[in-house]
């Protein structure tokens, strides 16, 4: 091997550019205590998970009331669903007169008020 005199300042930026470049004990060991942590809390929520599929497995199935009460629970919400539908169809129809009238209020304005004195035109 052979030895060279090197600038202190050249060897200071060299060493600075070899530190940049690698991570430092110190931080590694860092890493590998928080990838352990993280190992160990993703190990818990597994095995909470595994339990609660056991459970849900574990679980009997529902009576026959409750089949009836599901099948009434589903016609509720189907009949709600369509008449929601009639509510937002109608108020659909609503705006649309309300803006056909608009329409209407504006071009008669436009050829000459046809409104008694007193009158106010409904906008």
């Amino acid at each position: 091997m052979m030895r060279v005199l090197v600038p202190a300042r050249l060897r200071k930026a060299v060493r600075t550019w070899f530190d940049s470049r690698y991570i430092s004990i110190a931080d590694h060991r860092q890493d590998i205590k928080d990838a352990l942590w993280e190992v160990q809390t993703l190990r818990r929520e597994v095995a909470t998970l595994q339990g609660e599929v056991a459970r849900l497995r574990n679980a009997k199935p529902p009576a026959a009331a409750d089949k009836a009460k599901i099948d009434d629970t589903y016609r509720l919400a189907q009949e709600t669903a369509k008449a929601l539908d009639g509510v937002l169809q109608n108020e659909v129809l609503v705006w649309q007169a309300i803006d056909e009238l608009r329409g209407e209020l504006r071009r008669a304005g436009a050829r000459g008020s046809s409104a008694e004195p007193g009158e106010r035109p409904c906008v």
